[in-house]
């Protein structure tokens, strides 16, 4: 905005009249002035429901996101993850062969082997459509507690469900535990190249002691009961405890061999004194023993066994990552709405 200076004449012609100029400019001023503000609050205005539309499409992106995710979890997927949802919902409206996933450490980590198996087991008993069952293992095995439960809750539920078969195929590795849990099945699959069995206990530890010896430690450990400490690596271990210890392995791996002849059967050829060795075999050193009943993969067993090809996957997700990634999303939200409002209010100022 620039000021104009005008200088003024000491003296002027008292005769010469003065001129008045006319008054327009302050009103031109305020005009311009009124109409720059009134479109400036326009400007603002749109800017602001742009903005609050964008956002409010984002949230809803996120949300209707966040339901299908919800949805895929509770419901079933398809077997194979790439299929889409709606060829999951195709193939539940017509026959199918249910499919639930046991893998990984029997016992270990987050996963509840024995919930995960009767919850998807449960789950396609109920739903009609569902001509066969596929207990899809690649596992080496684990908890001897957990590998019983999981058998016997099988064998519960096929006793309420005699009119729906359960096979097991056999992935890569199907060992100990996962075997245990195997023998529970009305058949067992596997390829020829799969690795079977294992029917034995494992336990074991180390003995510093000679170390300790050396290095001249004296172990200082208080006990109430002779055997409290036993297997602890920096305490010499006693005949007694040896015994102990051997007794306790017997007892497991006697129940493990109960497991398997009470689902294998007649199959099970007992004569074989390495069935109960411990030693692992192939699938085609397990269809000769009777520790599989053939071989086969998903696919050839629901088309050949079940007469179902389509496969749906049953194994329930695990909760544990639906509630991580659902605070992912509840966190993205927020953040994106606590942006706008920051956002917004530069803007205003």
């Amino acid at each position: 905005m620039s000021f104009k200076i005008q200088r003024e004449e000491e003296q002027r012609d008292e005769n010469t009249p003065q001129q008045t100029a006319p008054q327009t400019a302050p009103a031109e001023s305020w005009e311009r002035d009124t109409l720059y503000k009134l479109l400036l609050s326009v400007h603002k205005e749109q800017r602001s429901s742009r903005f609050w539309r964008n956002v409010w499409r984002g949230v809803g992106a996120l949300l209707f996101a966040a339901t299908l995710f919800t949805f895929h979890s509770c419901a079933t997927g398809s077997f194979d993850s790439g299929s889409g949802l709606e060829k999951v919902l195709g193939a539940k409206s017509k026959a199918h062969t249910a499919v639930i996933k046991l893998e990984g450490v029997i016992g270990g980590g987050h996963q509840d082997q024995v919930a995960m198996l009767r919850d998807g087991l449960e789950a396609a008993y109920a739903d009609k459509n569902v001509k066969g069952i596929i207990i899809r293992a690649n596992s080496p095995g684990g908890s001897p507690v957990v590998s019983n439960t999981a058998f016997n809750e099988i064998r519960r539920l096929k006793e309420q469900h005699k009119d729906i078969p359960v096979y097991l195929v056999a992935q890569d590795l199907c060992a100990s535990g996962c075997y245990y849990i195997a023998a529970a099945a009305d058949k067992i699959y596997a390829d020829p190249s799969s690795l079977v069995g294992s029917i034995g206990v494992i336990g074991g530890g180390f003995d510093f002691t000679g170390l300790m010896d050396k290095l001249g430690v004296k172990r200082r450990l208080k006990i109430a009961g002779s055997n409290k400490g036993m297997g602890d690596p920096f305490t010499p271990e006693t005949p007694e405890q040896q015994a102990i210890w051997q007794q306790m392995l017997d007892q497991i791996h006697g129940e493990f061999i109960k497991a398997v002849k009470t689902g294998r059967g007649s199959r099970l050829k007992t004569n074989d004194p390495q069935i109960f060795s411990g030693r692992i075999y192939t699938g085609i050193e397990a269809e000769k023993t009777g520790l599989i009943d053939g071989f086969g993969s998903v696919y050839s067993v629901a088309r050949d066994e079940i007469k179902a090809p389509d496969l749906v996957d049953y194994t329930p997700e695990d909760d544990g990552f639906a509630r991580a990634l659902s605070r992912r999303l509840n966190s993205e939200v927020r953040d994106g709405v606590r942006d706008g409002l920051q956002s917004l209010h530069n803007q205003n100022w």
